[in-house]
């Protein structure tokens, strides 16, 4: 059995984060990222509003007949701005929630204090990871998120319900792992279905919002959001760049799960060690997350009990290839699957090609789509059989020694 503690959907759990498991060093150095993220969130408006000056101060520059021409223009900005505004005022109730909710686990809790604010150097890629959680959101929790949803969710869960048939199983009792949660929501709908699912994400961009829609929004479709509105290029018309989203277009709140739903923050890698703890892994959009992809591999068939399924779906970006001072090896799919059986996977069966979008706009002129990998595998039940094995040969030796006894007595 697996011995990591898990929650309930009323609770966050900080497993890397739980001042017990760290020294006070790393303990402060966990609180200070935590407070990077929420200095990045805090200067969201600031930041985006900067990009909005830039182009309105050249603006200003043009010619007159120019600027004649580009009134409706100049009034698109402003409805930019006004975007900016009521994408802040979400944030702002996002970090408000967080702090009354108390972090809902053992890891660092966001404080008045780190809200009000204190001097912390804003990293550009902090505002970009910022502006795409505004994305994630719309991707995990919106209506018009749902076809990226059907795309990328619906395979994963297909093949989970295939394997481990609600018909035909107590599914509060198959255990499965998401790593790379994310917003939440695979992890909510395996949930839903009866499965004890627990989600994994490292990002405190990702934790604080799904810890928000999960807990926080009592209503549906009760927050509105402007993702698209850093897309200045592509757009065909004006209101494309300023469409609204709702969300969420479900209410955990209301819509509760009938299994048990847990999210562990964490290094995926430094969680979870105990193997044999679940009965099946869903990785979507996640390997390609790994400096070194076998590392992830090799956990995810450790922590597999025998028998157990690992279900993938997405692309091999490998989001550390082309980041400065950062190790990264790039194995193409054909070097993956010689991986997978070499770690000792079964592969039940591998497809390609697979078409999917990941945080796409809708209206955009541009849309980039992946043609994504999906496998199913499964580790062997070799100890099993090897028990079950020694076990018949124990019997047989057993029964071979009472027909001596009972031969020599009868002689």
């Amino acid at each position: 059995m697996c011995d990591m503690p898990t929650t309930s959907l009323n609770e966050l759990q900080g497993m890397a984060s739980d001042s017990t498991m760290m020294n006070p060093e790393v303990a402060e150095e966990e609180r200070q990222n935590l407070q990077k993220i929420i200095a990045a969130l805090r200067y969201y408006r600031k930041h985006s509003l900067t990009r909005v000056n830039k182009t309105t101060n050249y603006l200003n520059s043009l010619p007159e007949r120019h600027q004649g021409m580009l009134v409706k223009y100049r009034h698109h900005l402003n409805a930019v701005r006004d975007c900016i505004d009521k994408n802040q005022i979400v944030i702002k109730k996002m970090l408000r929630d967080n702090l009354l909710l108390g972090g809902g686990g053992t890891g660092p809790e966001i404080t008045q204090k780190d809200l009000d604010g204190h001097a912390t150097k804003i990293r550009h890629q902090d505002m970009e990871h910022a502006q795409s959680t505004l994305k994630a959101i719309a991707r995990d929790w919106s209506t018009e998120g749902a076809e990226e949803r059907e795309q990328s969710y619906k395979p994963i869960i297909d093949a989970i319900e295939h394997y481990y048939n609600p018909k035909e199983l107590k599914v509060n009792e198959i255990k499965i792992l998401v790593p790379g949660s994310g917003l939440g929501r695979l992890t909510y709908e395996l949930a839903c279905r009866g499965y004890e699912c627990e989600g994994n994400e490292f990002s405190y961009f990702m934790l604080l919002a799904s810890n928000f829609v999960l807990n926080c929004c009592k209503e549906e479709n009760m927050h509105t959001l402007y993702p698209w509105v850093h897309q200045n290029v592509n757009n065909l018309q004006r209101a494309d760049q300023v469409a609204a989203v709702r969300f969420p277009d479900v209410c955990p709140d209301k819509n509760k799960p009938t299994g048990l739903l847990s999210i562990v923050a964490g290094d995926f890698l430094e969680v979870y060690k105990t193997p044999n703890c679940f009965h099946c892994v869903a990785t979507c959009f996640f390997i390609d997350c790994a400096n070194n992809v076998v590392d992830f591999i090799e956990t995810i068939y450790n922590i597999l009990m025998p028998g157990g399924i690992w279900v993938n779906l997405g692309p091999l970006l490998y989001h550390f290839s082309d980041i400065p001072n950062e190790q990264s090896i790039e194995p193409t799919y054909e070097d993956i699957i010689h991986i997978i059986n070499c770690v000792g996977f079964e592969v039940v069966t591998s497809k390609t090609g697979i078409r999917t979008k990941y945080a796409q706009n809708p209206q955009s002129m541009l849309k980039s789509e992946y043609e994504s990998l999906f496998w199913i595998c499964r580790k062997p039940l070799t100890d099993t059989i090897e028990a079950a094995v020694d076990e018949i040969q124990s019997s047989a030796e057993s029964t071979d020694q009472c027909c001596d006894i009972n031969g020599y007595n009868e002689r």
